[in-house]
C-alpha cells in the first residue's frame, strides 16, 4: 500500500508542483462545465459537481491514463435528459449504476484494446471535431444566461467580455516565454479575477450561472421499483451511457498517449471507469467519462501524474464546501479564454496539409468524422460511424485485390494460382474465374499467394467443388 502511494505522488515525467498547479487549474475549469452539463441533463447543478469529484478522483486513482480527467460530461448529459425527464432522477441513478457495472465488464473482458482498430483518419477527424465543439460551446456565455431563450449580450457587456476573453488568450500564449514557474493558465485565472475584482469591473461570472455551495455527497440508495420492468427501462439507456464513456475515454487515452508518449491501460480505464460510475450512481451522480478539454488543460499545464488528477477532485470538493463565493467570483471570460486556447491547441492543424497525400477516401473520413461530431454534439456516434466506414473501404479495395493465373501442364491438368484474400467481399470475383463447363476433368487451385480468411470463403470453395462435381470434374486445393 506504501509502495502504491508512492507511485501516486512520485512525478513521472512532470514534478509533484507542476501537478498540483496543473491540478488548480482543472479544477477551475471543472466548475462551469460541471454546471452547464447539470442544466443539460434536467438535474440540480450541485449533482454535476459531485459527478466530477467522485469520478474525477477514482479514475484519478484506478484508471488507466495518469493525468487523464475524468467528470461529468455533456456526451452522457444529451443521453440522459430524456430519462430524467420521462422517469426521474431516481431512474438515472440507477442507470448510471448498472453503466458502471456494464463498463466493469468489459475491463474484464479486455475489450479495451478494441480502440486499436480505430483508424488514423477517423482520429483527426474526432480531434478536429472535438476543438469545434469546445469552441462553440462556449458560445453559449456570451448570452445573459444559460436559459434556451436567453439573449445575447449587447453594447458595454459584450465589449468587455470579449476584452477580456482577449487578454486571457495572450497570457495564456505569452507567459511561457517568460517564465514556466506557474501554468500560463492559471496565471491568466487569477490575474484576470483580480484585475475584474479590484477594478470593480461589472461582468459575467461563475456565480452568475449558478450557485455551487453544498456539503458533502451522501450515500444513497436510488428509490425505485426491483423489477424486471425497471431493469429493461434503465438497460438501453444505461448501454448507451456505457459504451459513449468508453469510447470517448480511450480515445482520450490515445489522444495523450501522443502527447505525453507515454502509454495507458486501456482495460484498466474500462475498469477505473466502471467503478467511478457505479460509485457515483449511489451517491446521487449524473455518470461521466473522460474530459478530453480538461485533461489537454492538465497536459498541458504540466500535469504528467496521478496526483494532479486527485488535487483537481478535491480542489473541487473544496471549492463546493468552503471556498463557494469565492470561485464565483471568477469572471466567465478567463475560462472562456482558457477554452478557447484549448480549442485551438487540440485542432490538428497538419491534418489539412494531408488532404493531397493521403487517398480520398481517408480524406472523406476524416471529413465525415468532423461534421457528423459537430452537427450531431456525439463523438462515439462518429467515431463508429467513421470506422465503419474505413472498414468497408477496406474491404472493397482488398476485394480488388483478388485475381488469378491459369495455365495447363503437359497432363492436361488446368491451374489456378491465386492472388490476393480470399473473403466475404471477393468471393464473386473469385467464383467469376472458373467454368466449370470448360475446365478440363482436373482443376488445381493453388493457394500459395492467397489466403482463406472467412466462413464466406470456406462456402464458396464448398460450392465451387459442387459445381465442378456436378461435371464429373475433379478440384485439388493447393498452398
Amino acid at each position: 500500500m506504501t509502495n502504491y502511494i508512492y507511485k501516486l505522488v512520485h512525478p513521472n515525467g512532470g514534478t509533484i508542483k507542476d501537478d498540483v498547479l496543473s491540478g488548480l487549474t482543472v479544477s477551475l475549469a471543472l466548475v462551469p462545465e460541471a454546471v452547464a452539463f447539470s442544466i443539460i441533463a434536467k438535474v440540480n447543478p450541485l449533482i454535476g459537481l459531485y459527478t466530477a469529484f467522485i469520478i474525477g478522483l477514482i479514475t484519478a486513482v484506478l484508471g488507466g491514463r495518469p493525468g487523464q480527467i475524468s467528470g461529468a460530461t455533456g456526451a452522457i448529459a444529451v443521453v440522459v435528459v430524456n430519462l430524467v425527464i420521462k422517469h426521474g432522477v431516481e431512474y438515472l441513478f440507477a442507470a448510471v449504476v448498472l453503466m458502471g457495472l456494464i463498463q466493469i465488464l468489459a475491463g474484464i473482458l479486455r475489450m479495451g484494446k478494441l480502440i486499436r482498430l480505430v483508424p488514423h483518419p477517423v482520429m483527426f477527424g474526432f480531434v478536429n471535431g472535438l476543438a469545434i465543439i469546445i469552441f462553440t460551446a462556449q458560445f453559449s456565455q456570451f448570452k445573459t444566461s444559460l436559459a434556451p431563450d436567453a439573449d445575447w449580450m449587447s453594447g458595454s457587456p459584450l465589449y468587455v467580455m470579449l476584452a477580456l476573453v482577449v487578454v486571457t488568450m495572450i497570457i495564456i500564449k505569452f507567459l511561457p516565454k517568460l517564465t514556466k514557474a506557474i501554468p500560463s493558465s492559471l496565471a491568466a485565472i487569477l490575474l484576470i479575477s483580480a484585475v475584474v475584482i479590484i477594478g470593480g469591473i461589472n461582468t459575467k461570472t461563475v456565480g452568475d450561472i449558478a450557485s455551487i455551495s453544498g456539503g458533502l455527497p451522501s450515500f444513497h440508495i436510488p428509490q425505485l421499483p426491483y423489477t424486471w420492468q425497471t431493469f429493461m427501462i434503465i438497460l438501453p439507456y444505461s448501454g448507451i451511457m456505457a459504451a459513449v464513456g468508453l469510447i470517448e475515454s480511450l480515445l482520450g487515452l490515445t489522444l495523450l498517449d501522443e502527447i505525453t508518449e507515454t502509454k495507458g491501460n486501456t482495460n484498466r480505464e474500462c475498469i477505473g471507469q466502471g467503478v467511478a460510475n457505479l460509485t457515483t450512481g449511489f451517491f446521487g451522480g449524473m455518470g461521466g467519462c473522460a474530459m478530453i478539454g480538461q485533461s489537454l488543460i492538465n497536459v498541458n499545464s504540466g500535469g504528467r501524474n496521478r496526483l494532479s488528477g486527485i488535487v483537481a477532485a478535491v480542489a473541487l470538493l473544496l471549492f463546493i464546501l468552503f471556498f463557494s463565493t469565492y470561485i464565483e467570483m471568477i469572471p466567465m471570460a478567463a475560462l472562456v479564454g482558457l477554452m478557447f486556447m484549448v480549442a485551438i491547441g487540440t485542432f490538428e492543424w497538419a491534418s489539412l496539409k494531408t488532404f493531397n497525400k493521403v487517398p480520398k477516401s481517408d480524406v472523406i473520413t476524416m471529413i465525415g468524422v468532423t461534421a457528423i461530431t459537430v452537427i450531431f454534439h456525439n463523438l462515439a456516434v462518429a467515431v463508429l460511424v467513421g470506422v465503419l466506414f474505413a472498414a468497408i473501404i477496406f474491404a472493397w479495395e482488398n476485394a480488388k485485390r483478388i485475381r488469378a493465373r491459369k495455365h495447363v501442364d503437359e497432363y492436361g491438368v488446368k491451374h489456378y494460382q491465386v492472388y490476393g484474400p480470399l473473403f466475404f467481399a471477393s468471393v464473386t470475383t473469385f467464383m467469376e474465374k472458373f467454368e466449370p463447363a470448360n475446365d478440363p476433368e482436373v482443376v488445381v487451385i493453388d493457394f500459395k499467394e492467397s489466403r482463406v480468411i472467412d466462413h464466406s470463403a470456406l462456402d464458396a470453395l464448398d460450392r465451387l467443388t459442387k459445381r465442378h462435381k456436378k461435371y464429373n470434374k475433379t478440384i485439388h486445393l493447393s498452398k
